[in-house]
């Protein structure tokens, strides 16, 4: 089953690739990610932003939370054409590094491609799973990641490898996607097409759970933004009540931003 829906996310992703943009949900769909609004606006007042490489694939600003210096070494989870990369490396400086971890190879094809025109020499892009990430224990000072760890059918996994690779007292800041309440099944349906990031979304509370089971401390919600289906795409899933019902409940889709760290080393 892990091996269907990564089979399904790549074929996805490298559509996407391939079509220089068109959101989670692939260039061929009304859909967007962001159904909340677009954070590009957000993007475009940060140093090192790289349109050609924001392929609107995001739910945050990751490297925001992320308390980033100069001289660190900086990893990023789904770095997807590289558009948080780019801007972690103008935080780090000609002394830092940035890497990225991408499952789809046309998404590293494309980062290396915009590294390349850009002559950064201090970022490198691997083909790689989240699960099983391609560095050594404790390599890394920072993890970010954005709006990629839903999609991983094994998040326990995926955190628990977070962890080994960051540096003890090293920090990550993750934006994602998750659920609150139960969504009706036909609103669940319709939320997966016009959000497609939304397919693998956990429940906030078992989100936040897998985090603190991989061992991280001081874990932290810094934003939550709810992201509101539009009326006109409901009522083609449910009756005007049924909507209605939806609305005043507490069930919904949010987009997160989530910091803590690894433990300092005993004695340290």
């Amino acid at each position: 089953m892990d091996g269907d829906i990564k089979q399904v996310v790549k074929q996805k992703y490298g559509e996407i690739a391939r079509a220089s943009g068109g959101g989670c949900c692939g260039s061929g769909g009304g859909c967007s990610p962001l159904a909340g609004g677009s954070f590009a606006e957000g993007y475009g007042n940060l140093d090192g932003y790289v349109p050609e490489a924001d392929l609107g694939l995001g739910c945050g600003l990751p490297t925001e939370g992320a308390f980033i210096h100069a001289g660190e070494t900086v990893l990023d989870l789904g770095s997807g054409a590289g558009n948080d990369v780019f801007v972690a490396r103008a935080l780090v400086g000609a002394q830092g590094r940035v890497i990225g971890v991408d499952m789809v190879p046309e998404m590293v094809q494309k980062a290396r491609a915009n590294a390349a025109r850009l002559g950064a020499t201090n970022v490198e892009f691997h083909l790689g799973e989240i699960e099983a990430l391609p560095l050594a224990d404790g390599e890394v000072d920072v993890v970010i990641s954005n709006c990629v760890l839903n999609l991983v059918p094994d998040k326990a996994r995926a955190f628990a490898e977070m962890h080994r690779v960051l540096k003890p007292g090293g920090r990550f800041s993750v934006s994602d996607i998750v659920l609150t309440g139960e969504l009706p099944g036909a609103v669940r349906g319709t939320a997966m097409l016009w959000v497609g990031c939304v397919a693998g979304a956990l429940q906030e509370d078992e989100y936040l759970a897998t985090i603190a089971g991989a061992g991280f401390v001081e874990v932290a919600v810094l934003s939550r933004r709810r992201l509101d289906l539009p009326d006109d795409l409901l009522l083609q899933a449910l009756p005007e009540a049924a909507v209605r019902e939806y609305r005043a409940g507490g069930a919904g889709i949010w987009s997160l931003s989530v910091t803590g760290r690894r433990a300092a080393a005993a004695g340290a």
